[in-house]
């Protein structure tokens, strides 16, 4: 599978990596004080006293789409009240705000991406009306840098000021908001917790990419990172440590693969009812190599649930039909229930 194209983000904001060092006072006071009902549509779906741990099962059964082998469904915890997951299907856009090539969420204006994503969460709704579909703005919070930058860790924080303007936008559309993370040559142990105080909130998840984790000391896009079973784990026990602490329902936490190397000891990573794992098959190209990288790398070593990413760009240099449609990805096995458009 061909590598995911990385635009590295200048090295022009010096107040970015004050702000991301200011802890939870940077968190702007309109976020601090937004009303309750902006949140209520998505919050009050999480609450809920209870999980129907039948329903749970039998959706999980659904999504494995008549796998006989055993793989799928994946087994995994009951998780806690106010789960996502299986009971919606997450369809997200991606980017940041400082490139139009990184992604279609930074590539559109507000109003045109809002408009081009509730479309695609449409799309989806018709075409599984099992489960309920919500948005949700998938924002690169840190970019991998091919300059060493601050610290010299390749990779740039973006500002406080910025993450809340994407979550903003998600509660404006009753969505979802993910924080995704390129720690270049820096550590998920110094990465994640900066963003802690935007965590805490009840409708902000995180992804962290292993494209970007420099182990060896390489440049980001030079070569293919990895994670291993380890970092992984370290980022659930933190997020779940926020889950218990602050009562919140269960995180969502996005893998992003489309090597084996990229993800390694899968079979270690932990799962807990606090965390809900979602591997998303990334990397573009046509639909047979799409295909092939999903049988390899998802369907063969499951961990919870899985995802799928589209490039409306990259995905079609072949042609317009190589874009997967959503009645095509629900005949795989098992049904992706993240997407997520680049």
């Amino acid at each position: 599978m061909t590598t995911r194209y990385l635009q590295f983000l200048p090295l022009v904001f010096p107040a970015l990596i004050i702000s991301c060092n200011s802890g939870e006072s940077a968190i702007s006071n309109n976020l601090k004080q937004l009303p309750s009902k902006e949140e209520s549509a998505v919050v009050k779906e999480q609450l809920k006293p209870a999980i129907d741990t039948a329903l749970f099962l039998k959706l999980n059964k659904k999504l494995a789409n008549g796998d006989t082998t055993g793989k799928w469904p994946a087994k995994m915890p009951i998780p806690l009240p106010g789960a996502i997951l299986p009971f919606h299907r997450i369809v997200a856009f991606y980017g940041n705000l400082y490139s139009t090539k990184m992604g279609i969420l930074g590539e559109l204006p507000k109003d045109q991406m809002i408009k081009k994503l509730l479309g695609e969460a449409q799309s989806w709704q018709r075409a599984d009306t099992t489960l309920k579909v919500i948005p949700a703005l998938h924002y690169i919070a840190v970019t991998a840098q091919a300059s060493p930058g601050p610290g010299n860790k390749h990779r740039l924080r973006m500002p406080f000021s910025q993450i809340d303007k994407i979550i903003s936008w998600s509660h404006e559309i009753k969505g979802l908001t993910f924080l995704d993370i390129q720690v270049g040559q820096s550590t998920v142990q110094e990465e994640v917790p900066v963003l802690d105080s935007f965590l805490k909130m009840p409708t902000v998840h995180l992804g962290i990419d292993p494209e970007f984790s420099m182990k060896g000391g390489h440049v980001p896009g030079k070569k293919i990172g990895t994670f291993d079973a380890a970092d992984i784990n370290w980022v659930i026990e933190h997020l779940a440590s926020l889950v218990r602490k602050n009562n919140l329902p269960p995180k969502i936490l996005v893998l992003h693969r489309f090597t084996q190397g990229m993800l390694t000891n899968y079979q270690n990573i932990k799962k807990v009812p606090e965390v809900q794992i979602v591997v998303d098959m990334d990397g573009w190209g046509p639909k047979h190599l799409k295909r092939s990288t999903w049988l390899r790398y998802i369907y063969r070593e499951p961990v919870e649930f899985t995802g799928f990413k589209l490039f409306y760009k990259n995905d079609t240099k072949t042609g317009a039909d190589q874009f997967y449609t959503p009645k095509e990805l629900l005949k795989f096995i098992p049904q992706p229930v993240y997407i997520q458009y680049q």
